[in-house]
């Protein structure tokens, strides 16, 4: 060994013997470099100091640094992504810079060149530099100069989509849209909106739930835009007057993105939002869902079960698809068959077969689903029942001996119950076929680095009902906003659960034809925590705000 190799057994990174293994089978040059983080043998910062102590630079900790905007201004926010490289301290004639790769003597040459200063490189990680770029380095400004470099061409042109599927990586379209994808990822948005208008076309991302506008460009530069867009998701770049579906995966940080596009034809143009599909829902855990002990047991109980029906209910978008990812992940294993019916498959999850619904094929969701039941399985996941013939058939095979997960449009958990006997199903087959329905929103999660405690008065908690101790008021904790949030003092989000057990008296209920509100009155005498209390008790904790809570439950 030598080298990259020798430096990091030296430095304790790695044993002789794995490192060994390493050099043997991918050789000893950037090959190796990634294979030994994606193995997990050695971490980005154990790597940035074995290239530091290999070439006899320092090594730069960017997490403990104080950087500052004006320093990372010294270098133009293309160059340093181009090159991988952040300003961290300018002197009078030096600027020292942090490098992933500080061998790459080009790089070194131009920023020496546009900025006129004496270059020293340092070693940094790579994922604390990517952390930096988030932090410091935004799109914007670039993605408004590349929207007036489209607008001329477009102008100069007469049209800006005619020879669009000839644009090199390097064309102002092509990096326009590229840009703005990576800013949405890195700005965590769950959902990307172009909107076409009358004069301007503008861009907005959905952050926590919350939509932000991020830039309104010329409405020159829109055919090239949208239409970059389709060729990526390989719809019919000429249809223009009916809504299409697509989907298309990017490289981002060195992992798979993969974006759900729908086009909508307004009287601007085509809208277009993007869906980014974040596929870390598939590894999480149920303590990552943040239940409550009560309502963690009561979840737990529903799919630990042999048979029955689990239903997840609440608005688009407020994580049902990821709890019911999550319960497919606690109860698959090689022993058991699972089969799930989507539309679309949003998640790849290795182990689980996963149908795509395909209507002009014939594969809707109910033919899929008695396919399914003949291909003898253990849990069936419906993506959404939406109507009679889909609900009885999910019924029938849950009572059937199937373990049946499935998600409902409704506004409340005691609602499913009524909501299945209005599409059509028999009221003795739905109380008997229920095992539980958990109801879920999605409120903003307090940002942790800049959150600040207060006490709130006493009428305020009175008038919205947040359970205290007039002579004991609690602490809670206010959104104020800092760099690490973007001044919005929410950072994530975290779920309010309403967990209801079907129960005999329950059943009993459903089957006379009782009200939703007859239900909900039972459900919670029966102990069903509502969304609000959940809510109320992650304020207490901390975790969000009673202005969230109010915001998204009822």
């Amino acid at each position: 060994m030598k080298g990259l190799a020798e430096s990091l057994v030296q430095s304790g990174a790695i044993s002789a013997d794995d490192m060994w293994d390493a050099v043997a089978e991918y050789g000893e040059g950037p090959e190796l470099r990634r294979r030994l983080v994606e193995a997990n043998l050695v971490s980005q910062t154990q790597l940035a100091i074995g290239i530091a102590r290999q070439l006899g630079l320092k090594f730069i900790d960017l997490p403990e640094e104080e950087l500052t905007a004006e320093t990372i201004a010294s270098v133009p926010p293309a160059l340093c992504r181009r090159y991988q490289i952040i300003p961290i301290e300018r002197g009078r004639r030096s600027l020292t810079i942090g490098m992933v790769d500080p061998t790459d003597l080009i790089a070194i040459d131009d920023i020496a060149t546009a900025t006129e200063l004496n270059v020293r490189p340092v070693v940094v990680a790579a994922d604390a530099l990517e952390a930096a770029f988030a932090r410091f380095l935004r799109s914007d400004e670039e993605m408004i100069d590349l929207s007036e470099q489209i607008g001329e061409i477009a102008a100069a042109d007469g049209a800006g989509t005619e020879s669009i599927e000839e644009q090199v990586d390097d064309a102002p379209v092509v990096r326009f849209v590229n840009l703005l994808i990576a800013q949405a990822i890195n700005d965590r948005a769950s959902d990307i909106h172009i909107e076409p208008g009358e004069k301007n076309l503008t861009v907005r991302y959905r952050i926590d739930g919350v939509l932000h506008e991020m830039q309104r460009a010329d409405r020159a530069i829109q055919d090239g835009v949208i239409s970059r867009l389709k060729i990526m998701a390989s719809v019919d770049i000429a249809e223009r007057r009916k809504p299409q579906d697509g989907r298309l995966s990017v490289h981002h940080d060195g992992r798979q993105i993969d974006l759900r596009l729908a086009t909508l034809p307004t009287v601007w143009g085509e809208k277009i939002v993007m869906r980014i599909l974040d596929s870390s829902a598939q590894s999480l855990t149920m303590s990552d869902l943040r239940f409550s002990i009560r309502n963690e047991q009561k979840f737990r109980s529903a799919i630990t079960r042999p048979h029955g029906m689990i239903l997840v209910t609440g608005p688009t978008g407020s994580g049902k698809s990821t709890t019911l990812y999550t319960a497919l992940n606690t109860v698959a294993n090689p022993r058991i068959n699972v089969i799930t019916v989507e539309d679309p498959v949003e998640y790849r999850i290795a182990g689980i077969n996963q149908v795509q619904v395909n209507a002009r094929a014939g594969m809707t969701f109910q033919a899929a689903l008695r396919s399914i039941l003949r291909s003898d399985p253990d849990v069936v996941l419906v993506g959404e029942i939406r109507d009679e013939e889909t609900a009885t058939i999910s019924i029938e095979a849950a009572l059937t001996g199937h373990l049946v997960l499935s998600t409902l449009h409704t506004n409340d958990a005691p609602s499913a119950l009524t909501r299945l006997v209005e599409v059509g199903c028999e009221p003795y087959l739905v109380g008997t076929a229920l095992s539980a329905v958990v109801a879920q929103r999605l409120a903003r999660r307090l940002c942790m680095k800049c959150r600040e405690a207060y006490t709130e008065t006493r009428e305020v908690l009175t008038s919205v009902k947040f359970p205290h101790n007039p002579l004991d008021p609690p602490v809670l904790y206010r959104a104020v906003g800092c760099q690490e949030c973007s001044g919005t003092g929410y950072r994530g989000r975290v779920a309010l659960h309403e967990v209801m057990e079907v129960t005999e008296k329950l059943e009993q209920l459903v089957v006379s034809h009782a009200t939703g509100t007859e239900l909900r009155a039972t459900a919670l005498e029966e102990g069903m925590i509502s969304l609000r209390e959940d809510g109320f008790s992650k304020v207490a904790e901390g975790i969000t705000t009673i202005e969230e809570v109010m915001r998204v439950s009822i």
